[in-house]
């Protein structure tokens, strides 16, 4: 569903939060994102303990898969059905919080619960001095590499730059292997983009405030893109595999390098112990730039709740740092709270400490409104580039003209 649509339909039903179903005294209901297996029973444990903690009340959940999330929570809101609580994408929250749906949170935020929250991962959710959700999962990126692959390649150490990047994903080539694995499909299709342009210079927005779509730093970082798989360096079919594929590739042993999220080491520890990788920074530019992609998803209060306090609750006892390091460690996550990242689990994983390692080079993705359908535009983009059915520059130029149109509204 694109944004324009899913603003409309937010305007069409706004008349009906008033006429939200009654909730039961004292039930909570939240709409929980399925970020894997582990999900639904983490919560479903926090289901009983909360409940035994807090006689009177009763928490329900729904799982959604990230896929529909946006979808249904669209759907619940227009028809005023919605849940009390609901994890949301964090890039979503500047449409909620202009649709008038999602509740302030600073008249419950005690300056000791704000002081909880690493504040990179805070900042993201508060819009116009006011705090409107908590990050409820934390994430960047990183590249991992097979070390087998590259000492069969003759390969010393991760590449610094992207010529490294690329001559050595030759090299794995060379042995029977996918250099570099690149997805083209689904989400963060445009956020696999934005590596190559962030060490270019170029940012998603220019200081002006137009897309940054159609700058020669943009250009170059497609041409290399396009290049490497005309060089049969990625693995094929580029467009048909979103980010698990590349990620089954890598587990498989089957690709050199690719970038991606905290929670593939997990993945990899429970589905292909055997497999030996490292954890490098993502490759830097011709001046030494790069970026990783700083992700948050939140959970937010919806305004219509008719038991806001009893979701208060239920939001403190999950931002406690024992509940954090259960949710955040089962899922392969990077911690919010300052205390669960000082925990031995952290301080000694040589994995996450290079993930944190790049924080301070983390861009998210912009508070905008329009941002979804701008995301889509990109990597709408990079297919045809990919697929060769459109060049880089017309491509390119063709889609900062229609970000810059999402942006003027």
């Amino acid at each position: 569903m694109s944004l324009a649509k899913w603003t409309v339909g937010l305007l069409a039903g706004m008349s009906m939060l008033a006429l939200a179903a009654p909730a039961d005294a004292g039930e909570v209901r939240v709409t929980v994102a399925e970020y894997s297996a582990k999900t639904g029973p983490y919560f479903e444990a926090v289901k009983k303990e909360f409940e035994a903690a807090n006689p009177g009340i009763t928490i329900k959940y729904e799982v959604v898969p990230w896929d529909v999330l946006l979808q249904k929570l669209t759907t619940d809101i227009t028809a005023g059905t919605n849940a009390d609580l609901s994890i949301i994408g964090t890039r979503w929250l500047i449409d909620f919080v202009q649709q008038d749906v999602a509740e302030p949170l600073d008249s419950y935020i005690t300056p000791e619960f704000k002081d909880r929250f690493i504040d990179t991962f805070l900042q993201p959710s508060i819009m116009g001095g006011h705090t409107y959700g908590l990050p409820i999962a934390a994430s960047a990126r990183a590249m991992y590499y097979n070390k087998e692959l590259f000492e069969k390649a003759g390969i010393a150490k991760p590449p610094a730059t992207w010529t490294e990047l690329q001559e050595d994903a030759r090299k794995i080539k060379g042995v029977g292997a996918f250099g570099f694995g690149l997805q083209g499909k689904e989400i963060e299709t445009d956020v696999y983009y934005y590596y190559a342009m962030w060490s270019q210079g170029t940012e998603i927005l220019n200081k002006d405030g137009t897309s940054g779509l159609s700058t020669p730093g943009a250009l170059e970082a497609a041409k290399l893109y396009k290049s490497m798989i005309d060089e049969g360096l990625t693995e094929p079919g580029v467009t048909s595999n979103n980010r698990e594929d590349v990620q089954n590739l890598f587990k498989q042993g089957k690709v050199g390098m690719m970038i991606t999220a905290p929670f593939l080491s997990n993945q990899i520890k429970e589905e292909a112990p055997k497999l030996k990788y490292g954890v490098a920074a993502i490759p830097a530019g011709p001046t030494g730039a790069r970026g990783t992609y700083g992700v948050t998803d939140s959970i937010i209060m919806f305004k219509n709740s008719k038991n806001k306090d009893e979701a208060w609750k239920l939001l403190d006892f999950l931002f406690t740092k024992e509940q954090r390091a259960k949710f955040t460690q089962g899922e392969g996550f990077l911690p919010v709270n300052k205390e669960e990242a000082k925990m031995d689990y952290y301080v000694n994983n040589a994995d996450l400490a290079a993930f944190t390692a790049l924080l301070p080079d983390a861009r998210f993705a912009p508070v905008i409104p329009g941002w979804e359908e701008i995301a889509q535009i990109t990597s709408d983009a990079m297919q045809k580039i990919y697929l060769g059915s459109a060049e880089p520059e017309a491509a390119l130029k063709e889609a900062a003209d229609k970000a810059n149109g999402v942006l003027k509204k």
